[in-house]
């Protein structure tokens, strides 16, 4: 949770995994999943939330519900922008394997 919460101090004030997920009623395995799908479906084709909300079975309005949290769509496309740098999803940690069924 260290890197995500780092990011997402970038390009967010008072944001952190743990109160996020107390903001929403969501676990924070849940969270940082729906965050790192909201980064990934970010740059693709097509609603975001949508993409998103497909790929975690999570709701689109509680993935509204975060990417408001975080600072909105600006935020969002910074954040993706910074997982990329650091070395895209991969690099979260093995979040990303288990988010998207890799090994």
């Amino acid at each position: 949770m260290g890197l995500l919460d780092g990011l997402l101090g970038q390009v967010a004030e008072n944001v952190d995994i743990a109160n996020l997920a107390a903001k929403v009623g969501l676990s924070q395995d849940q969270v940082e999943q729906a965050v790192a799908a909201l980064a990934h479906a970010h740059p693709q084709p097509g609603d975001t939330v949508t993409q998103a909300s497909q790929t975690t079975g999570l709701s689109t309005d509680v993935l509204q519900q975060i990417v408001g949290h975080i600072g909105g769509e600006g935020s969002l496309a910074q954040f993706a922008s910074l997982i990329e740098s650091q070395g895209g999803l991969s690099s979260l940690s093995g979040l990303a394997a288990g988010l998207f069924g890799k090994s």
